[in-house]
Order: structure tokens, then C-alpha cells, then sequence
């Protein structure tokens, strides 16, 4: 079994870069681009909405995946204001809110 997983992902033509990391009773997943990640249930937004607000981090979390397809195919279940400030809210589709950072980052 490999342990790490590094892999190009294009979404509605946006390179990104997909991380998938088995750890033990876990796997840690996350999508990203210059412009900020979405992971899975392990991101702590709240850390980022609050003591870290002042980095200005664009993330998006979804919970109950298990794999980089899960993620894609998930709900955006929570955000940081960053991320609101692009549009991206609560019950978007993750493939959606993603191709947004994708957008952001070409228009830099």
C-alpha cells in the first residue's frame, strides 16, 4: 500500500494538486492551487475562522470522505471567510467551489 499519494488534477480545465496521505484509521485528503485547499473532515476552519483569521487562508472542508473522488463529489460543509469572500459557502459543490480558486488563480 502506498502511504502517499501525489497526483496533478485538472477541474473545468485548473491545474491543482491532490494529496492523499494514509495514515493509521485515517486518511488525510486535500485539493489545491496558489489560491488556497480544500481537505477533509481533519482541517480545523474554525482555527482559521478565529486565532488565525489574520493569514487570510482560503479552505473549505468536507467531512466523510475517504478518498480524492469523495472529496470532489462532497458538499462544502464548512469555509473560512476567505473562501466567503469568493463566493464559496456551505452546501456548494466542492468541485464547484474548487473550480472558483481555479478562476481566482488565473485571474491572479
Amino acid at each position: 500500500m502506498r502511504m502517499v499519494r501525489v497526483e496533478p488534477m485538472w477541474i473545468e480545465g485548473y491545474p491543482f494538486t491532490a494529496v492523499q496521505v494514509e495514515l493509521p484509521k485515517t486518511t488525510l485528503l486535500v485539493i489545491a492551487n496558489s489560491v488556497g485547499y480544500a481537505m477533509c473532515g481533519a482541517l480545523d476552519v474554525q482555527l482559521l475562522r478565529t486565532k488565525l483569521r489574520s493569514r487570510n487562508v482560503v479552505a473549505m472542508r468536507a467531512t466523510g470522505v475517504r478518498t480524492l473522488e469523495e472529496l470532489l463529489a462532497a458538499p462544502v460543509e464548512s469555509q473560512t471567510q476567505a473562501a466567503e469572500e469568493l463566493g464559496i459557502h456551505a452546501g456548494m459543490p466542492m468541485r464547484e467551489a474548487l473550480a472558483t480558486l481555479g478562476r481566482a488563480a488565473q485571474n491572479g
